[in-house]
């Protein structure tokens, strides 16, 4: 069995692989101390049998043997061959940095390898099918800066979206492969809304990527008021600036990927929306649990009268 050994040194995580054996028969071949002379050469770097007789001052057929006891149980692999005279010769190498065995008890909880500082859960969850590995899997989409849609109108809150992009840097330790941010007239151009998990940032009069999904959300903004409130499944109306929401649904156009919504009904409205995803997201999230349909309207207030959005509420949600 395979596992993670996880140590912290200076404020430095760092993990390597550990064998971990549950039969104390395969740990007993290592207790023997030519077999664990030889691994220990082959820790350094790859070797002939030979070779490691001749280093270990040891019968050819000794070393032979123990390193066939040592392949058996896994310590050592075979690195390469060579053929030599009609026969063939075998390089081994340790198969990994560190063995061991395990009781099946005394688990401790860390908060996490992925975060130095805080642990992250509900946003985790949020955007975890946005991440595979190490690998950032999804689109962020922004309102282009010109007169652009139906309305001519020009997006003012693009930049939200390098807030949000270093708060889930930091989170889930994960990078694009590819540069990951469009613009809404190129994300539309481009065909992209299909087969890609999306998150489109600023409200449907300056985002048309958000517009154009808007009808599918649990709650929506009203295009028959010229998107000017946001209206959800009671009703209810927020209509002020500083109102965002956040939202969550499967990909209509696939059914395969999913779009995350972050916007407001005005500019404010979406700084709101990203401030509380980012800033107090274990609170405006906790009571998500990975539900494909899911929203929540947000209200973002400014509590030490320096005119920025400093604190925020959540006012409705599903």
């Amino acid at each position: 069995m395979e596992k993670k050994l996880i140590s912290d040194e200076n404020g430095q995580v760092s993990a390597k692989r550990i064998v971990v054996f549950r039969e104390v028969e395969r740990m007993r071949i290592l207790s023997n101390p030519v077999a664990w002379r030889i691994m220990e050469l082959l820790s350094r770097g790859s070797m002939y049998p030979a070779q490691v007789a001749k280093e270990l001052n040891i019968y050819e057929q000794s070393s032979y043997y123990y390193i066939r006891k040592l392949v058996a149980i896994g310590a050592v692999e075979e690195a390469g061959k060579n053929f030599v005279r009609g026969g063939t010769a075998r390089l081994y190498r340790a198969a990994s940095p560190s063995f061991g065995i395990e009781m099946d008890w005394g688990e401790t909880r860390f908060a996490s390898a992925l975060s130095s500082d805080k642990f992250y859960p509900c946003a985790l969850k949020l955007f975890e099918n946005f991440v595979s590995g190490k690998e950032f899997k999804g689109l962020m989409v922004v309102g282009a800066p010109d007169p652009h849609g139906p309305y001519k109108s020009s997006a003012k809150d693009g930049h939200y979206a390098v807030h949000l992009g270093f708060f889930l840097g930091h989170i889930t330790r994960a990078a694009p492969s590819e540069f990951v941010v469009k613009l809404d007239v190129d994300a539309k151009a481009e065909k992209v809304l299909m087969g890609n998990n999306l998150i489109s940032i600023g409200g449907p009069g300056t985002n048309i990527v958000t517009a154009e999904f808007n009808r599918y959300l649990p709650i929506r903004f009203d295009e028959k008021n010229f998107w000017s409130g946001l209206v959800d499944e009671s009703g209810k109306r927020f209509s002020l600036d500083n109102h965002g929401l956040i939202a969550k649904i499967k990909n209509p156009y696939d059914g395969n990927s999913s779009v995350i919504v972050v916007a407001g009904v005005r500019s404010a409205g979406t700084k709101s929306a990203v401030i509380a995803l980012t800033n107090y997201s274990e609170e405006v999230l906790k009571k998500y649990n990975g539900e494909d349909d899911w929203a929540l309207v947000v209200q973002g207030f400014d509590m030490n009268s320096d005119g920025k959005i400093d604190h925020v509420d959540i006012v409705s949600g599903l």
